[in-house]
């Protein structure tokens, strides 16, 4: 009877090598793989014809989804090679560490006795100290770095690759993984934590249970670490001794596909990889010299419209293997080749660079599952809808415009809105240039995380439609606020979920009828607006939503005045904002009634003295534009507005509320440019200093045009007024007369003709 214990390196091409060797070789009859015993029973799906790599193993507890833990495997994955070669061969292979249930009832229990205790709990049963602590975690994590110290090298990853990834000779390899990591062991005697030697404990038991069962070759694959652990058997009675009485979750398990991107350390992936794009190029090119990795590269570059010549290639290749035999390395790594790349391909332009980070050496590669692998309900419906409406999920960004008078496009779109319902953020909605609305823009982006949250809605229903209904419907029911139901409302329309919709109108009626604060109105209609605007595009009932809109606006028009007296500065810069999206949103209504309801609290904002400055002018300037302020009467009223008996700060304030947006009118109507002209050459020089900030914030808002043009206008009526005076008085002047008055004015200053 024989154990080998095959250390290896996750997700390290030359382990997967390696291991795939040593199997052929020794031919056992049992494989037995780090990893959730609980997944043993959906092994079968590894060589289905349709699964492709990159893939992953969720593990997750169905009463609590989000307690799940992803197991990825590639093609390169050493773990990967053992149990294809298991399923080939139609011989045992069974998963050995702790079970998940375990694991996670464990990680339960710390954190209610941390809860409990109000401090953090640590399963690390040992009194060591923390800096003690902090150098057997970092001996844990990365064993490597040290050995790689040892040989002279700075980087862990480099020493690993130029050792196991890159050598032709593989002769006892396991044997020396084994005796380098039982040294470090060695030299770092301080006890692992709990969770650490639960897992050795139970791969040890594994491992008797299958020499229980007369397997004869049994082939052990796990990580470096613990292949020691698993070489110095300890007594069974120890074993047994810590697996006893170990609490138990209930655990579910599937496959899901995974990405070249969630493979790598960068999205915190603990066992992840830097290079997954290039560790699947020197898998299944092990012998390339750098030649084939340049060709890609000269691919991409040019797909990128980069001039890149064959010659450059060579030149590329040539450098790298000069720069690997300056540094005594038996090939170009990755170091090399890209150091070549960024000096001879990219010309020394980094951003390039960056460019083949992203698409080649991590690389944006999806896995594909299964149809027929047992899923969760909600998932199915929604790979169905993917499949359907011809939106695969994809590892890098995919743009889409939506034409909503299109039956697919429309089918998407609501698809997409139940999903963000959802909270199932696989699409981001963008602007759309136009004024059209029946345009949507999206960006689409898988991320393998999304199956936690499939498995977590999953609890609402086993449709997306059913789901998001009645996951709205909750949210509707439990919020208490009018802005989050009509924002939740807003959102809701576009996903056409009739029932949510009449529950949301329900909530925004009582919320409404309930609701005194004409402020907190104000500040949902233009949503309401929306909300009825989006329905009559997608052709769908608004009806309730245009009468609560109404009777809002009603209760709006009768409170408003009043409250547009005795504010604050801050309060009105508010309320001015609230009065600009209201009166927008009033023009999209085209109500006839409410429009006519709108103008009459206008005139009486305007009429009451106690209103906001800044607001009464405002409110002037939309009866202006709505033509019932015009000629004389509005000239009366600007200059009363205007006049040396108002105080200038208010002034100011009331002719940033009539500018508002727009400073047009000034550059059609003389009238009421002479008095904003006039006025602002009467003003004194420190009152001028004092409301300039005013001014300037008035101005402000006006385009690079209608400052340009007022501008000019300000020259041309200062020349024009000189030239006018000259005039007058050249023409006009009685010297004579002139000459009479001057012996009393001479008098009246005390001088006597000599």
């Amino acid at each position: 009877m024989a154990v080998h214990i095959l250390g290896i390196r996750h997700h390290g091409p030359g382990s997967a090598r390696n291991v795939k060797a040593f199997l052929e070789e020794i031919q056992p009859d049992i494989v037995l793989v780090e990893g959730p015993p609980e997944a043993d029973a959906i092994l079968q799906w590894a060589t289905h014809d349709e699964l492709k790599l990159p893939v992953a193993i969720l593990a997750y507890q169905p009463d609590n989804p989000q307690q799940s833990v992803f197991y990825p495997f590639a093609e390169f994955s050493p773990e990967w090679q053992a149990i294809i070669y298991a399923r080939k061969k139609n011989i045992h292979v069974r998963f050995m560490d702790l079970p998940i249930g375990h694991q996670f009832a464990l990680e339960q229990e710390t954190k209610n006795e941390a809860l409990k205790n109000d401090a953090p709990v640590s399963l690390n049963n040992n009194a060591e100290t923390i800096d003690e602590e902090k150098a057997i975690e970092e001996i844990k994590i990365d064993p490597i770095s040290y050995l790689a110290l040892a040989a002279g090298y700075d980087d862990g990853e480099k020493w690993w690759e130029q050792m196991f990834e890159y050598r032709n000779d593989n002769d006892q390899v396991f044997d020396a993984v084994a005796e380098a990591m039982q040294v470090l062991r060695e030299a770092f005697p301080k006890k692992e934590d709990r969770i650490e030697k639960l897992r050795e404990a139970h791969m040890r038991k594994t491992i008797r249970q299958a020499e229980k069962e007369m397997f004869q070759n049994i082939a052990v694959i796990c990580g470096a670490w613990h292949a020691p652990a698993l070489l110095n058997m300890p007594k069974q009675k120890d074993d047994n001794e810590l697996l006893k009485g170990l609490p138990k979750a209930k655990v579910d398990c599937t496959w899901i596909l995974w990405t070249y991107n969630r493979l790598s350390f960068y999205c915190g992936y603990g066992a992840g990889i830097a290079s997954p794009g290039w560790y699947d190029h020197i898998w299944k090119y092990p012998k390339d010299d750098g030649t084939r990795w340049m060709a890609k590269v000269a691919k991409l570059l040019r797909k990128k419209q980069m001039d890149t010549s064959v010659a450059n290639v060579i030149e590329a290749v040539r450098l790298a293997e000069s720069l690997a035999s300056l540094r005594h390395l038996s090939k170009a790594g990755l170091e090399e080749l890209n150091e070549a790349t960024l000096s001879v391909l990219c010309n020394g332009e980094t951003i390039l660079l960056q460019l083949i980070q992203d698409e080649l050496i991590v690389g944006n590669r999806i896995g594909v599952v299964p149809a027929d692998i047992p899923k969760p309900p909600l998932q199915n419906d929604i790979e169905k809808i993917q499949k359907r409406l011809r939106l695969p999920p994809t590892a890098d960004f995919k743009d889409y415009i939506l034409d909503l008078r299109k039956e697919n496009d429309l089918e998407r779109s609501i698809f997409l809105h139940r999903l963000q319902l959802l909270e199932i953020k696989w699409g981001n909605k963008y602007a759309v240039s136009g004024k059209g609305t029946f345009k949507e823009q999206w960006r689409l982006q898988w991320d393998p995380a999304f199956s936690i949250d499939i498995i977590e809605k999953g609890t609402w229903g086993n449709t997306v439609e059913e789901a998001a209904t009645k996951f709205v419907s909750e949210k509707a029911v439990k919020a208490n606020a009018l802005t989050e139901v009509c924002a939740l409302l807003e959102n809701t329309i576009p996903a056409e979920m009739p029932v949510a919709i009449e529950v949301l109108i329900n909530r925004v009626n009582n919320l409404a009828a309930a609701a005194g604060d004409v402020i907190q109105l104000m500040e949902v209609i233009p949503n309401l607006v929306t909300v009825n605007r989006y329905g009559n595009v997608r052709k769908t009932d608004a009806e309730l939503v245009l009468g609560i809109i109404n009777s809002m606006i009603i209760r709006i028009c009768i409170s408003l005045p009043a409250a547009c007296t005795a504010v604050d500065e801050t309060a009105s810069q508010h309320l001015l904002e609230l009065f600009y999206k209201m009166n927008d949103a009033i023009n999209v209504l085209q109500q006839m009634e409410i429009t006519l309801q709108w103008k009459q609290t206008l005139s009486s904002i305007v009429k009451n003295k106690n209103t906001s400055p800044i607001i009464a002018g405002y409110a002037t300037r939309l009866l202006t534009d709505h033509k019932l302020l015009k000629g004389e009467e509005l000239v009366h009223v600007f200059y009363y507005a205007m006049s040396a008996a108002t105080p200038p700060a208010t002034a100011a304030a009331w002719l940033e509320g009539f500018l508002k947006g727009s400073g047009t009118i000034l550059l059609i109507d003389n009238d009421l440019w002479s008095v904003v002209d006039n006025w602002v050459k009467e003003l004194d020089d420190n009152v001028f200093n004092e409301i300039l900030p005013l001014l300037r914030r008035t101005f402000s808002g006006f385009t690079n045009a209608e400052r340009r043009k007022l501008g000019e206008k300000v020259k041309k009526s200062d020349s024009v007024n000189t030239g006018i005076i000259a005039q007058q008085l050249e023409s006009n002047f009685d010297f004579e007369r002139a000459k009479q008055g001057i012996p009393v004015v001479m008098q009246l200053l005390g001088y006597r003709q000599q």
